[in-house]
């Protein structure tokens, strides 16, 4: 098999004029590059290139062999500059696979303001509530609740998910702000359906654990659903925060006994490897965590858990 490094070698003699020029730009031996280039001729064959004390000539072969050699070889020169160069910064797509409703909770504009920081990242979201498989879909990264069960994904914890009880400015203006838990019994509460007509919060606050009876004149089978009722002033309702955060902030919503709540599941970020991540892949990585974090989307996770790849 032909010697392409010995190739490439040979192609950097040529641009130098000679060995000891092209020595000192590889810092490598005239003699070992001399010896290398022979190797190559007795490899081929052919006699390359005529020697002398002071300068080198190519034969008709060499030339016509320097002239086949030296863009491709100059193309990988510039491919490795390229990959080199890309590799100190964030480029190239990035395929993230989250759940179907990602965008009703993640701002856009967040994602815009990591496109502007990262001008030559690309993302591709998979946007599904059944979980994505990584390799068979090309996945970079997936954002995940719950345990991640497959041993040789990498899955680091961004957060523990809360539920929190809102309503709207209007709704408290004419009902009043619940002082207790027990008061919010006699409140319209905005809830999941059942069959009694009553529903039972647990609610977890500085004392504990309390649990309360809640009705109201509007229940739904979709969290999404509730979010609408409580923006359309009808009621009380227990929500993820992830859900709430953004209508929160911008004053939709207000919080309701804001020191009791529902922990629920963990968030994470499941990718495939830990050696040799893209640059593009790091940086969105730590974008999400500390943006559903400094968004309060989640609870911020006080370590980072992980199960162990099989192979990288």
């Amino acid at each position: 098999m032909l010697d392409l490094n010995a190739v490439a070698l040979f192609v950097q003699v040529v641009r130098a004029g000679s060995f000891a020029a092209a020595g000192r730009r590889l810092s490598m031996p005239a003699n070992s590059l001399s010896r290398r280039i022979q190797q190559l001729e007795r490899q081929l064959g052919l006699r390359l290139m005529q020697r002398s004390t002071r300068k080198l000539t190519l034969t008709d072969p060499g030339a016509r062999f320097y002239a086949r050699c030296a863009d491709p070889v100059e193309a990988l020169d510039e491919a490795a500059q390229e990959f080199s160069e890309s590799s100190q910064v964030s480029s190239g797509r990035v395929r993230v696979a989250a759940p179907a409703d990602f965008f009703n909770i993640f701002r856009m504009e967040l994602i815009a303001e990591f496109l502007t920081a990262h001008p030559k990242v690309r993302l591709e979201f998979v946007l599904s509530d059944e979980r994505a498989d990584l390799i068979e879909q090309g996945i970079d990264v997936a954002i995940r609740t719950g345990k991640v069960l497959e041993p040789t994904l990498v899955a680091r914890r961004i957060g523990t998910g809360r539920l929190t009880l809102v309503a709207s400015p209007a709704y408290l203006s004419a009902r009043g702000m619940p002082e207790s838990v027990h008061a919010l019994a006699s409140h319209d509460c905005v809830t999941l359906p059942q069959s009694s007509g009553r529903t039972a919060w647990r609610l977890n606050g500085p004392d504990g654990a309390i649990e309360t009876q809640v009705t109201g004149r509007f229940a739904a089978s979709t969290a999404l659903a509730l979010l609408k009722a409580v923006l359309a002033d009808l009621g009380i309702a227990l929500l993820p925060a992830v859900m709430t955060a953004s209508h929160v902030h911008a004053g939709a919503l207000i919080e309701v006994l804001p020191d009791h709540g529902v922990e629920s599941r963990d968030a994470y970020l499941v990718y495939l490897s830990r050696r040799q991540l893209p640059r593009a892949v790091s940086a969105f990585i730590e974008f999400t965590m500390a943006t559903m974090v400094s968004e309060e989307l989640v609870r911020p996770a006080t370590s980072m858990l992980g199960s162990q790849p099989s192979a990288d």
